[in-house]
């Protein structure tokens, strides 16, 4: 019986082995195959079944063959979607790119603009990696409205733009806590407004706008003491503006202290700089003492550069 039964499973599973491999020829066989008529509509079977990766085998061969020839038009715009489906979305964007402008007055032209932008959108990394693809994304979404203006499509390609602006927004204020976090001072202060300056109306203003004054009180307070007047004097400016634009804040009262410690500290230098006139031990000693990690940049002669 226990033989029998060893048979009748040997069997099956040499006619399943079988049945596969006569499968895998058959499609084998489709592929080298001269016919071009018979594959496209094999490929076009295996896009409907979801078998993409069959059907982008088929249209790759196909495509360099149907150049110029009826049924191209769709041949590449299937091609475009296969390797959407297959979320290969650098080959998708640059076949749904090539659609539009190989076939501008097609009614799928509008489409697949869209969907070569919407790939860029897809292949945006997370706020901490490199953004040059949100860039490009956002260019592209907005030549897309550019180009068409009475789009349904509008509407979500603005929509996708705020979506990466946000998250540009995010990889500025996360570059420029990083400074502060390392005690690069200086470099937060720089960080911090020209990350306010590109994105006025971002959500991490008022956070930014005090973590200023944190950044300059720290930087001012690693300065030299001849250079500490001047530079606890831009924290106490920075804070008077935060309290006058932030009223209500959380960070009000923290703002007002650095702005009071800042003043205490501009006496403390004065006094400091008055008494070294005659003890040249103490202006040696304070000359000494400037920890900050780079020149103001003022002295480094960075016009780009937010001063602070």
């Amino acid at each position: 019986m226990f033989k029998k039964q060893s048979t009748v499973f040997l069997s099956l599973l040499a006619a399943f082995i079988i049945t596969i491999g006569s499968c895998k020829s058959s499609f084998e066989k489709l592929k080298a195959s001269n016919d071009v008529a018979k594959k496209y509509q094999e490929a076009v079977k295996y896009y409907n079944k979801k078998d993409y990766s069959k059907a982008l085998v088929l249209f790759e061969d196909l495509t360099p063959r149907y150049k110029g020839r009826e049924g191209a038009e769709d041949l590449f715009y299937y091609y475009a979607y296969a390797n959407y489906k297959l979320k290969d979305y650098t080959s998708a964007r640059y076949h749904f790119k090539n659609f539009a402008e190989t076939y501008p007055t097609s009614p799928r032209a509008e489409e697949c603009r869209f969907m070569s932008a919407y790939c860029f959108y897809l292949d945006s990394p997370i706020y901490s990696l490199d953004q040059d693809n949100t860039q490009k994304a956002i260019e592209s979404l907005q030549l897309f409205i550019n180009l068409y203006p009475k789009s349904d499509r509008v509407a979500e390609a603005s929509k996708l733009i705020e979506n990466l602006r946000f998250k540009l927004e995010e990889k500025a204020y996360a570059n420029a806590k990083l400074y502060l976090t390392i005690s690069d001072y200086q470099s937060a202060v720089i960080a911090f407004g020209n990350a306010l300056r590109d994105y006025p109306d971002t959500k991490f203003a008022e956070e930014m706008d005090y973590l200023t004054i944190e950044a300059q009180y720290k930087y001012a307070e690693h300065s030299l003491e001849y250079k500490q007047e001047e530079r606890f004097g831009q924290a106490i400016q920075f804070a008077d503006q935060f309290t006058e634009k932030y009223p209500q804040s959380k960070y009000v009262r923290s703002a007002n202290d650095y702005k009071k410690d800042s003043q205490q500290a501009i006496d403390r230098a004065k006094r400091l700089i008055a008494a070294a006139v005659t003890d040249p031990k103490l202006a040696k000693k304070i000359a000494s003492k400037d920890t900050t990690k780079t020149q103001p940049p003022s002295e480094k002669g960075n016009g780009n550069e937010k001063m602070p």
